[in-house]
């Protein structure tokens, strides 16, 4: 029988997230629930259905097993990870190697609302808004559970996953990529960006392709060669040999919009001559650690198209915009490669440097270089 708590303690809602890849992952996780259980203290108010997920860190280990367990407590934060880390020993925990394979690892997600920062313990977990199996268990659990720090719920961390985990890696170039139809915004909100994170900007090489005029005028024959420069010059600014690890980039573009630009712009002989050069392009470019999908309506895009006043750019009809803006759509459903942040920019204002602001203050959470904004 489990001890009464302390007389006067509060308690508070926690969430443990729960793994195994080692031996019976089933029962090694029911075990760990059977001693979180039975711990003075504790009290086991609901457990989310199991997860497959590949590992994370080294790819020559067996998958992993996963949970959330929903508990209510009177320890101490501090208090609690250690029970965590006694049950984890009980049950067979070897810490010799990060990433590496264990037969239970348990995790304190979150404890309350509160913010915890000491030599041992970071609360909320700092990279749980990068799982979609701790999302998926804490949906499951409670879709409404607001992120202390990100000030978002649950499911909307778990939504900008797509279903894919990732991890904050400094060892790869922080590369933020802004997206979206010709005229939202993007250039825009990506040098905002880069203004408050003090980094470079990557724009897309509109203003030097010698090809562009002349393809907006009508020439479609110049059409393949303005799409090749295009796709050269994402390759070269976008290149993982060109962006250093560690450091923090914003882009005016994804480059998986070269191959939307292609099979828009070009006739069947031309895209079959571009499909010569492209396959192995994706290959050579760093992928982002963030993405940011930029919408708004074709008429509101065709405002600000005619205010820059771009020569070349005046003959857009919003039919053109809108079918573009469907590949994006399309593109981004079946998104995997980043966290994606969907904004509207009917909504949202680049200009406005308190709006630019609160989102770098998000960003941050999603690269693993540089100050908070």
């Amino acid at each position: 029988m489990k001890d009464p708590p302390v007389h006067g303690s509060s308690e508070v809602a926690a969430y443990i997230g729960l793994g195994s890849n080692v031996g019976d992952r089933q029962a090694c996780i029911r075990a760990a629930l059977e001693r979180l259980h039975s711990t003075p203290g504790i009290s086991r108010t609901a457990v989310s259905s199991t997860i497959e997920t590949p590992p994370l860190g080294r790819s020559d280990q067996p998958p992993y097993l996963n949970a959330v367990a929903a508990i209510t407590t009177t320890l101490p934060a501090e208090r609690l990870l250690g029970t965590l880390q006694e049950i984890e020993s009980s049950l067979g925990r070897e810490r010799a190697e990060h990433w590496g394979p264990r037969t239970i690892d348990l995790d304190l997600i979150l404890y309350g609302s509160e913010v915890i920062h000491t030599p041992h313990l970071t609360v909320p977990h700092p990279q749980m808004h990068l799982r979609s199996f701790v999302l998926r268990g804490l949906c499951e659990l409670d879709g409404n559970l607001v992120h202390p720090l990100l000030h978002r719920t649950v499911g909307t961390l778990a939504e900008r996953l797509g279903g894919a985990d990732f991890a904050l890696d400094p060892g790869r170039p922080q590369l933020i990529c802004v997206a979206g139809i010709v005229g939202v915004g993007k250039t825009t909100l990506a040098r905002a960006l880069a203004s408050v994170f003090a980094c470079p900007t990557i724009a897309e090489a509109y203003d030097t392709n010698p090809y562009l005029p002349h393809v907006y005028a009508g020439r479609k024959d110049l059409a393949l060669q303005s799409q090749l420069y295009f796709l050269n010059s994402r390759i070269e600014q976008l290149g993982k040999d060109r962006l250093p690890a560690g450091r923090v980039v914003t882009a005016d573009y994804v480059f998986e919009k070269d191959r939307i630009y292609a099979r828009r712009t070009l006739n069947p002989e031309q895209l079959a001559e571009y499909e010569r050069y492209s396959p192995t392009a994706q290959d050579r470019v760093a992928e982002p650690v963030l993405t940011i999908y930029l919408t708004d309506t074709p008429q509101r895009c065709l405002e600000r198209i005619r205010l820059r006043n771009r020569p070349y750019e005046q003959g857009i009809a919003a039919a053109w915009l809108d079918a573009f803006a469907q590949d994006f759509d399309d593109l981004f459903a079946r998104w995997r490669k980043s966290p994606l942040i969907r904004l509207d920019a009917s909504q949202f204002d680049p200009r406005k440097d308190e709006q630019v602001r609160e989102l770098a203050r998000e960003v941050r959470y999603y690269v693993a270089a540089g100050d908070e904004p």
